[in-house]
């Protein structure tokens, strides 16, 4: 009876550990596939699931757009207005991916997109011929493109 209590209690704490091992194995496996949605190279900020590059160097409105592309990304198109959260204390202006098409009689982001309305009290008063250049603390101005600013990208990890 001994034995048998003993082979019993052994092939419950043996199914255990293989079960406990799934798991690990299992929780392994989604964290690293989490983790790597938001890598991002050396000098970028990874934020849900998406890389911003703030540079420190001022550039034109046109050289800011080249070397984001250069970067495979773009200047910034804000989705929704908490997405500079991580960044709140900065002080500094930088360009975006927002200016106003004359041919299109719109603000467009750099995408093409057209500004949404959820967003448009932040840029709706904006002289029209300019570039933005917004605050993460929900501040923008327009300004002629031509003007030096920092900038940001924006690279979406897929």
């Amino acid at each position: 009876m001994a034995v048998f209590k003993a082979t019993f209690w052994r092939l419950i704490s043996g199914t255990l550990g293989i079960i406990c091992l799934s798991l690990m194995a299992t929780l392994g496996i989604l964290l690293k596939n989490y983790s790597d949605c938001c890598s991002c190279q050396e000098k970028w900020i990874g934020y849900r699931c998406n890389c911003y590059f703030i540079s420190s160097e001022s550039r034109t409105w046109n050289e800011s757009r080249h070397l984001c592309a250069s970067q495979k990304s773009s200047l910034l198109q804000l989705q929704s207005r908490d997405e500079l959260d991580f960044m709140s204390s900065s002080q500094q202006f930088y360009w975006i991916g927002l200016s106003y098409s004359e041919e299109q009689n719109a603000w467009l982001w750099e995408s093409g997109s057209v500004l949404s309305q959820d967003l448009f009290p932040l840029f709706g008063t904006s002289n029209r011929k300019n570039c933005i250049a917004y605050n993460p603390k929900g501040n923008a101005v327009d300004e002629p493109c031509e003007i030096k600013n920092r900038f940001i990208c924006k690279q979406q990890v897929i």
